[in-house]
């Protein structure tokens, strides 16, 4: 089993952590998901309509996470956590980009709750992960950029199991070794939240929410949460 935890320096700096971990075992990645397609359908067609728009930063949501950035040295403007960046986009082109559908899924979810997702194939994980700081030591190959290297700085906060670094700048950007493709058949997908007293009902509606899309697809689903009072779980 791995192992999911925040660590405690996380806990200190950030009290209001909440992280729903969802996960999925025997995915069937490469058959038709259409629900997805239509939550993704949906969106659009609110946003071309002018009933919803995506969260951006005067949004409390995304407003939380800029300031986090920014306590552990990362401009949020120029490196943006993975929701805002999302909804930049979605805002600007009109439409969400078609992956996977599991990607596909995080993605609708993530965008429509002002929320940051992402996921980790977990066959590809080795150990546990931690939530936690970077020491600057750790080697992080991005998403998409199989010949690239880079080295967090310290003090930046990074999800990490025993091999190197899953993710840049907590939520920004997902590296390449545990990326989900259509072939992922074990993955763990997160939600998150800095403020767990005012945002913790919305992160379980989109929990519920991201299971419903994939139950369908999946052999097992499950949700757990990850806070202050439970900072690790096992899948």
């Amino acid at each position: 089993m791995t192992a999911f935890r925040i660590t405690a320096p996380v806990a200190a700096a950030f009290p209001g952590t909440l992280v729903a971990l969802v996960t999925a075992t025997g995915l069937r990645g490469r058959e038709p998901w259409p629900d997805t397609a239509a939550a993704l359908d949906d969106l659009e067609r609110r946003l071309a309509d002018g009933t919803w728009r995506p969260a951006d930063e005067s949004d409390p949501r995304i407003e939380a996470w800029h300031t986090a950035y920014r306590s552990f040295g990362t401009n949020p403007r120029r490196v943006r956590p993975s929701v805002d960046a999302l909804g930049r986009r979605m805002a600007k082109k009109g439409t969400l980009p078609r992956i996977n559908p599991a990607v596909d899924s995080y993605n609708a979810v993530s965008v429509r709750h002002g929320l940051p997702a992402g996921a980790f194939d977990l066959d590809h994980v080795t150990g546990d992960v931690d939530i936690r700081p970077a020491r600057g030591t750790e080697e992080f190959t991005p998403l998409g950029e199989p010949g690239t290297v880079e080295t967090p700085k310290p003090g930046e906060i990074i999800y990490a199991d025993t091999a190197g670094v899953l993710t840049r700048h907590w939520n920004h950007r997902d590296a390449h070794r545990t990326r989900v493709t259509e072939d992922s058949a074990r993955v763990a997908f997160v939600l998150e939240t800095l403020h767990a007293a005012r945002d913790g009902d919305l992160l379980e509606v989109a929990a519920e929410e991201l299971r419903g899309l994939l139950a369908p697809h999946a052999e097992r689903t499950a949700v757990r949460y990850l806070g202050a009072a439970h900072p690790e779980d096992a899948v």
